[in-house]
């Protein structure tokens, strides 16, 4: 897994092979930010990836110079790897928490202006996402919320569908607090 872009263009993340995850392809995360590219201004933005995994999309943002990024996920493994990440790449942007992220959606106490989540795709509340991301207001007015998930997912019925991009096997449904285009 590399960096794709920004001050941490090119390096490398080498994760344990034994961590249970699913990353994000090279490609299709070039491929998001090309798209956030053309609408968010980094260096203002607050991101909250769930089920952080690797942490390479938190690392992206950060390279990309994210004012603060949180990474969340509830395996060890996986928060620790994030940590020494950041630790050894000297991202003090960077915060990284140890929770379920369902318990943790139930009990928001803030708005990031981008929310990313890569959940698990057999996780049985994936589809509650979007809801919940909603309903507990963890968006900014103009925040964006990306979600990656099967195919077998469609959101276009969503009040807050904004569109939905294919990358081979990795979907992207991206959603916003604000339907102004």
């Amino acid at each position: 897994m590399r960096i794709i872009s920004g001050t941490l263009r090119g390096r490398r993340l080498n994760p344990p092979a034994n961590l249970p995850v699913r990353p994000t392809t090279d490609m299709a995360r070039e491929s998001l930010f090309n798209i956030l590219n053309n609408y968010v201004d980094y260096e203002e933005c607050s991101v909250l990836d769930l089920f952080a995994g690797t942490g390479a999309v938190s690392v992206e943002f950060v390279s990309r110079g994210a004012r603060e990024v949180t990474a969340i996920d509830i395996h060890a493994g996986c928060t620790d790897f994030i940590k020494d990440t950041a630790k050894h790449l000297a991202l003090d942007n960077l915060r990284v928490v140890r929770a379920d992220v369902f318990e943790l959606l139930r009990r928001p106490n803030r708005q990031f202006d981008i929310v990313f989540a890569d959940p698990p795709y057999a996780a049985p509340d994936l589809p509650q996402l979007p809801d919940m991301v909603f309903e507990h207001d963890l968006l900014t007015d103009d925040g964006i919320f990306i979600l990656e998930h099967p195919k077998e997912f469609d959101f276009a019925n969503h009040p807050h569908f904004w569109q939905h991009r294919i990358y081979g096997k990795v979907n992207f449904t991206f959603f916003a607090k604000k339907l102004d285009e």
